[in-house]
């Protein structure tokens, strides 16, 4: 998946979409560590695939952002039969509540310092 300990990923040339993934876990691993590498690791298959976020708080808010070229590769992933099946394992194992948005990115830019 992208490299989260060294930034955000991006940015690409607009049009493209982010689905942004909003949760609250349940108590414990219950599985979701495994599930969720290998989740990284199929969306890399993906055509259209951009690459993905992640980020939880303290109080155990996670959103996790990933950014697709077009809705034919979101519908590729969605369908994915892996990717489904764990999404069916969360509701019943891993989290509280979840939000899920998906959203056309019109713009998008970025900085970098120089070393």
């Amino acid at each position: 998946m992208s490299d989260h300990a060294t930034g955000p990923v991006g940015p690409f040339e607009p049009p493209y979409y982010s689905v942004v993934f909003s949760s609250v876990r349940t108590e414990g691993d219950n599985g979701y560590d495994e599930i969720a590498d290998r989740m990284d690791e199929l969306v890399l298959d993906v055509p259209g695939f951009l690459g993905t976020e992640s980020a939880r708080t303290p109080g155990g808010l996670g959103i996790t952002v990933s950014y697709f070229r077009d809705e034919e590769s979101i519908r590729a992933w969605r369908g994915n039969m892996e990717h489904r099946a764990a999404q069916r394992r969360g509701r019943e194992d891993w989290y509280e509540k979840y939000v899920l948005h998906v959203a056309k990115v019109e713009r998008s830019h970025g900085f970098v310092r120089e070393q």
